[in-house]
Parts: C-alpha cells; structure tokens; sequence
C-alpha cells in the first residue's frame, strides 16, 4: 500500500482539546448548534458550518459552505491551527474503559481505492456525498480522517510503539471521557521505516467512513479532469490523496447497530409474536432488557415489554449455508423480520426505521420505541465477519457497525487545493 506522510495544518497543543470534535455526522442539527454554542473553537464550527448561521438557513447553500472555509482561514491566521511543513506521520492513540487502539495517520492513495486495495463494505447515499463534496471543495481541505484497518502486521506495531516513546504533541482527555494522545513522527528514518512496512500491508479496510471516502474521491476526480485540461497533471498532487488513521483489525472495538421501528405495521403485539416465530425465531418473554450475548439472539421491545428471539435449528442451517453477507444479524433480521413482517423494505430511506449505536444503551431503545414503535437490541458484528465480507466484495446492510471510540475531527488536516 502506499501510505504517505504529509504537511498536516493541525492545533496548537494549548488548543487540541477545545478543537477536537465528534465527527459532523454524529450530531443532529439542533444537537450541532447547541454543542458549538459554548465552543467556539469546537472543529464542529467548521465541520457543520450551518451553526454559524439561523436554524431556516438551508443548510447546504454556498454560503454556508464559504463560511466554513472563512473559519478555518481565520482560525490558521489567530494561531489557532499551524501549517506544519514537515512530511510526517502521526501516530493516534485512543483510550477508553481500559480499551487502548493505536493508529498511524497518514494519507492514502486515491487509486488505491479505485482498484479495490482498500475494500469497502457499504453502500454510501448521494445526499450524504453531496454535502461533504460540497464542504471539502470550499474548504481546499480534507478534515476528517477515514477510519481504515488492517491485518495486523506485528514488525510494524515494534516500529510504532518505537515512536511512542518521545513525548506526544497532544495528550487529553476529551467530553465523552476518551484520552487522546498524539505523537509526530517526522525523523526521516522512522518516517521511511513506517513507509516500507506498509508496502508489504496488501490491502487496508475502510472502517468507518464511507461516505468522506467516496466525496474525496469524487472531489479528486474532477480535480483531476481540471489539471488534465489544463496540461497540469501530474499524479502527485495532494487530492490524489485521501486523509486516513490506519489501524490493526485486533484492536478495533464493535459495539451493536441497533433498530427502532416506529410502529408495529397494524399488528397487535400477539399478531407480532406469531408472525417472528413464523419466520423462524424462537421467542421468549424476558424478565429485564435484553443485551445479546451471541450472535444469532436479539432483544425485542414493545408495548412496554421485553422478548428474547433466537434463531431456530431451520433457520440456523439456513443461514449457515449462506455468504457471509447473510450470516450477519443485521442481514438476518432485515430479511426476516423487519422486511416482510414490519413493511421497512429499505433502510437507506423508509422513514419508520432509525438506529442506535450500542454506546447509548438499552434505555435509548425503550425511549425511542415508546407504546407503539418495535425496538430491536443487536449482537455486534465482529471485525473478522467485516473483513470476510469486504474479502468477499460483498457489502454489508446499512448501519451493521459502530466503532467505539470515535476518530475525532480536526486534529488533522489534509489541504488538497486553495480554497
């Protein structure tokens, strides 16, 4: 793989933790512009450029876009950002609950992407493109950091735990309680060790991401047929690249994708109860809120109870028969329960359907579902099953894995172009 060190534009260290910010799409709107009000140096100023204005303004006019880049410009010329010259790598540690994951940021080829040496796993929305085509264009810059991974290449970890022994650049512990630690790696021999151990990494796997992947694709495309009219293209120019955290697959942590239907499609709950069972399911009332312990049970809530579902031995040989797309739980209950017996054909866009990430807990799940709606707690998808679908260049449902803890935006920087 080529995996690059470059020029960062990142925060002074006194102004890291007032900059790093959850990613833009972890927030709605009103949650956005309540977070940023006591936060002017929040990233998220930039990352959701919308804040800064009215809540009617829509939201992906071109002035709200040029008002992003003005941000970022002025936050480089107040000393809150520095252009750091050096080519270098930085390596990214996050530790929470005991859990600790190490990556390198670096930028990653374009065309690597294109020819399948990074492997995605999901199908992304033009919308959702859209805006942050739209974002990064205005900005000249790529902010927020594609998750990727790895197979676990174990000289490489030696080289990388070698870099953590100087004093890290940031160190802080954020909002949600995650440290952040930071070390530059600009020596040039370090630099050309960590670059020649990822030639010999075969492929990488996008994470979390998809969305920033594809717009920074899109957006090196047309900035490619740009220089290719004008007889300027070379290949080495920075939006050939794309700003990633490349981590070992062993340290990645899943947390479930859960589902939340808003009503129960016309069923009465012992019409509802039949119809899973029906489909395959063992069903069982449950004394308290039910957390999956393995793959193959959920947790079901409505009308204010609790039901256990398993699968049955029919449908277990069933599924153990099938790709490893169809094994998954996510693919098992859309096709067999949230399809036919609840009417949510697609996920990508039916209204009635919603998601949440296993972080917020079973009480989320209560709250969401209220009287009428279904809820659905999740056993999570595992890092081996992501990376035999990817292997496989098959793609996963929608929303099938929350990676915990979160990259944070704006402690890194890409320029690809002037603005």
């Amino acid at each position: 793989m080529r995996v690059l060190p470059f020029p960062c534009i990142r925060p002074v260290p006194e102004h890291a933790s007032d900059v790093a910010a959850l990613p833009y799409d972890v927030f709605d709107r009103a949650e956005a512009a309540e977070y940023v009000r006591t936060r002017p140096l929040s990233f998220l100023n930039i990352d959701r450029p919308e804040t800064q204005f009215a809540p009617d303004q829509d939201m992906y006019a071109p002035e709200v876009y040029a008002r992003a880049a003005e941000v970022l410009e002025q936050r480089i010329e107040d000393g809150t950002y520095l252009s750091d010259s050096n080519r270098a790598y930085y390596i990214y540690e996050l530790r929470m609950d005991g859990h600790a994951q190490t990556g390198v940021v670096a930028i990653c080829s374009i065309d690597e992407y294109e020819d399948g040496t990074i492997k995605r796993h999901e199908l992304t929305r033009e919308d959702k493109e859209r805006d942050r085509i739209e974002h990064m264009r205005a900005l000249g810059c790529q902010t927020g950091p594609i998750f990727l991974t790895y197979r676990d290449q174990p000289v490489l970890d030696i080289i990388i735990n070698a870099a953590k022994e100087s004093s890290p650049i940031y160190r802080f512990t954020d909002d949600e309680g995650v440290e952040q630690i930071v070390w530059e790696v600009a020596r040039t021999d370090a630099v050309e060790a960590i670059h020649a151990m990822f030639e010999h990494v075969p492929c990488a796997y996008i994470a979390d991401g998809h969305h920033r992947t594809a717009s920074a694709v899109k957006v090196a495309q047309a900035m490619r047929d740009e220089a290719r009219a004008a007889g300027t293209l070379t290949g080495k120019e920075p939006f050939n690249f794309f700003l990633s955290v490349l981590f070992p697959a062993s340290q990645l942590t899943i947390l479930p994708y859960n589902r939340v239907v808003a009503d129960r499609a016309g069923l009465t709950v012992d019409e509802l109860l039949a119809r899973v069972r029906e489909a395959g399911f063992t069903v069982d009332a449950a004394p308290a809120a039910v957390v999956p312990s393995s793959a193959g049970t959920f947790g079901m809530f409505t009308d204010g109870r609790w039901w256990q579902l398993a699968l049955g031995e029919e449908l277990a040989s069933q599924i153990a028969d099938g790709d490893p797309v169809s094994a998954l739980d996510v693919s098992v209950l859309q096709e067999r329960v949230l399809a036919p017996v609840l009417g949510i054909g697609d996920v990508r866009s039916d209204p009635r359907i919603s998601f949440v990430g296993g972080i917020r807990g079973v009480d989320e799940l209560e709250r969401r579902a209220g009287a009428e709606g279904v809820a659905f707690s999740m056993y999570a998808t595992s890092i081996d099953q992501l990376l035999a679908v990817a292997d496989a260049g098959l793609l996963m449902p929608p929303k099938s894995t929350w990676f915990e803890p979160k990259l944070r935006s704006g402690l890194f920087i890409h320029r690809i172009a002037r603005p």
